[in-house]
């Protein structure tokens, strides 16, 4: 049988740091080696790259560096991981935190049909030319953000955040039996506030729902890592985060290539 989902990819978010004492160890031959290995595994080009790689240096001591890597065959994802850890530098790798999902179209995204009752919630009326314009516009729109949400293509933002939550299950604010509608009516303002920040943070959620010890996993994109908190700020006020949302830890990072990390991280090639 497959191990490939009916629609979308696997997701895994794994962190590393460097043990220094083990790349001391090493000659300068196997150093060598060991780093041409790494940049051949990491290669998003190479002929054994999962359908999206990304490398990025993280900030702060919980990682040296991060992958987030997608693909439709879970044991793709793996394999990257295992040509990493039998590598040469293997053994100067330690794991630190990993976190595995699947990507969604979210039961929140509306369908056109949920739409244009919105705009009639909303006060919109049924018909006039505004509200067959946003309902054509919506409709055309849908598709491409679906596929997105689905089989994503990594933004061109240089910091990149990473975080799990869970929604939480307390007496008096328990998520999972408020009703639909007024789930809809939160999330709905939880997107419209990350709207605010369009052109300037891109947001992918994907779901571990039975996979993993956190039920979602939220990656963002920023131009700028100002905007990252900024985002992180703005949306905490929403009710849904606000009322119903745990966190866990954030891994802040810094992408580029695996080349570049390990000269950052000054693993070889450094005088």
């Amino acid at each position: 049988m497959s191990l490939e989902p009916t629609e979308g990819w696997h997701c895994s978010h794994l962190f590393f740091r460097f043990d220094r004492g083990v790349l001391r160890q090493l000659s300068q031959s196997d150093l060598a080696a060991g780093r041409t290995e790494l940049i051949d595994a990491l290669d998003p080009a190479g002929p054994d790259a999962t359908a999206r790689m990304q490398t990025s240096v993280v900030s702060g001591h919980k990682a040296d560096f991060a992958l987030m890597l997608m693909d439709p065959d879970p044991l793709k994802l793996d394999a990257v991981y295992q040509r990493l850890m039998a590598s040469r530098l293997g053994p100067a790798l330690c794991p630190t935190y990993s976190f595995v999902s699947m990507t969604e179209i979210s039961e929140y995204v509306p369908t056109v049909e949920q739409y244009a009752a919105r705009l009639v919630r909303e006060g919109e009326t049924e018909g006039s030319p505004a509200y067959n314009a946003k309902v054509k516009a919506y409709a055309a729109r849908l598709p491409a953000m679906n596929r997105q949400r689905l089989t994503p293509d990594f933004p061109d933002y240089p910091a990149t955040c990473f975080y799990p939550m869970n929604k939480r299950r307390a007496v008096g604010a328990n998520w999972f039996i408020e009703p639909l509608s007024l789930r809809n009516r939160m999330m709905a303002e939880h997107a419209r506030s990350g709207m605010e920040f369009a052109g300037r943070v891109s947001q992918l959620i994907t779901v571990a729902v039975g996979l993993d010890d956190w039920e979602w996993g939220v990656t963002l994109w920023a131009v700028n890592p100002q905007f990252l908190k900024d985002i992180v700020y703005r949306m905490r006020f929403d009710e849904a985060s606000a009322r119903y949302g745990e966190f866990g830890p954030f891994y802040t990072s810094y992408v580029m290539s695996a080349e570049r990390m390990l000269d950052h991280c000054r693993v070889g090639g450094q005088d």
